[in-house]
């Protein structure tokens, strides 16, 4: 497989850019011509090829800018990454799932040979070349989950599962959709989901933490969110709301195809074998309404599906302030055809 990394920016100038392929291939998180919030869970083992469902840790174009843009943001604010002291397990845990997987699945990019707890990974995007020993922290150049989150797309909250709920005691957050690690750090599952409107009613977490607390090793799942943002910025974080919410008010009806983004997670769920936690990688994937519309199925569904939203989901999902134009230039793109079942293009 190669692959040609994108030299670009998630700030300041903004030179994001998809590729033919990558629009392509975008996680389009919507099955029919409506949305409302469900479970939505499926295994996660593999998919359809060329898709972000093939491999286990997709990576793509973006990996080398991601990884830069991530760097940035801890030197910033090092306190997006965090582990509570009985994690540490838990982060040598999350090493090997990623480095086996990476390794396995891209070889021409990653390599890991293991003679006993002697370990040698190579990095080749990120020109890493490390000897370590496996479950020695002091022979990485810090703690094992900042070591190989650093390494890996994506978000990565660590839950640790005790009294019957899961436990955000760990993670690696510098591309959320508006939460906090800082803030969530210690907080168990119905209390980092709080802020969701209509959930709680709808009993949706309640069977959400069900299915997730007999996630079984070996055997992980998926599934798909969503929300929109303006430009294609990683960090849209509560910390730094004061740089990117009053981006809000900068569409208008000339550019909110090309500045407004619709911005998909990538959910994924694995049992950790040795601390029998949970691994929550949250992969965050962007694409302009102006390129998400080349694609005649994602343009119907997206105008119809954002139309029809309840106001108070709209808020949530970050776009009730710029909904009208937003709907007025998908109208553009919707014949009134019907769209056939199922998240990929015709």
């Amino acid at each position: 497989m190669t692959i040609q990394f994108n030299d670009e920016t998630f700030r300041d100038d903004y030179t994001f850019r998809n590729s033919a392929e990558a629009i392509r291939r975008f996680p389009f998180p919507f099955d029919r011509d409506s949305y409302m919030y469900s479970v939505n869970m499926e295994p996660h083992k593999g998919g359809r090829e060329g898709s972000p469902f093939e491999k286990r840790f997709d990576v793509d174009e973006h990996y080398v800018a991601e990884m830069r843009d991530r760097a940035i943001t801890l030197t910033e604010d090092p306190l997006r990454c965090q582990s509570l002291p009985h994690m540490e397990l838990a982060g040598w845990d999350l090493l090997d799932l990623i480095m086996q997987s990476k390794a396995e699945d891209y070889p021409d990019l990653f390599s890991l040979q293991r003679d006993g707890n002697q370990w040698h990974w190579i990095n080749r995007p990120l020109g890493i070349d490390q000897r370590f020993t496996f479950l020695d922290a002091t022979t990485l150049p810090c703690g094992p989950m900042e070591y190989i989150t650093r390494q890996a797309q994506g978000d990565f909250a660590v839950l640790d599962q005790r009294e019957g709920n899961l436990w955000m005691d760990a993670g690696m957050v510098t591309s959320q959709a508006d939460w906090s690690l800082d803030f969530d750090i210690g907080m168990n599952f119905f209390e980092w989901h709080a802020p969701v409107p209509r959930a709680a009613e709808m009993g949706v977490f309640q069977r959400a933490l069900k299915f997730l607390l007999n996630v079984q090793q070996g055997s992980p799942a998926r599934r798909l969110n969503w929300t929109m943002t303006v430009n294609p910025r990683l960090d849209t974080s509560p910390e730094n709301y004061h740089k990117w919410g009053p981006e809000k008010r900068t569409i208008t009806p000339e550019n909110v195809g090309k500045k407004q983004f619709l911005r998909v997670e990538l959910q994924t769920f694995w049992r950790l074998p040795r601390s029998n936690a949970l691994a929550f990688p949250i992969r965050c994937y962007l694409i302009s309404l102006e390129d998400l519309v080349t694609v005649p199925k994602w343009g119907r569904r997206l105008h119809r599906v954002l139309r029809d939203l309840p106001e108070d989901l709209a808020a949530y999902k970050g776009f009730a302030v710029n909904r009208p134009m937003i709907v007025d230039y998908l109208a553009r793109f919707d014949d009134g055809a019907e769209t056939s079942p199922g998240i990929f293009a015709d």
